[in-house]
């Protein structure tokens, strides 16, 4: 389990709502959650999944994720 951090446009507490059936439907997340305090509105996800594969959840939920280094 590693924790990977994305720039997100997550902007509201609508927009969490929107994602959650995503991330807490993929059995490899373990926890996540979006900081809406942050400017870039930072997604941390506890995961076995790779960047690429917590990006096109992301997307797949109709928003955009680019990893933090």
């Amino acid at each position: 389990m590693e924790t990977l951090k994305f720039k997100t446009n997550i902007k509201c507490g609508g927009c969490i709502a929107t994602v959650t059936p995503f991330l807490n439907g993929d059995e490899n997340i373990e926890k996540w959650q979006v900081d809406l305090e942050s400017a870039d509105r930072i997604l941390t996800v506890e995961t076995v999944h790779s960047a690429d594969e917590v990006t096109e959840l992301v997307k797949k939920a109709g928003y955009n994720a680019e990893e933090i280094n």
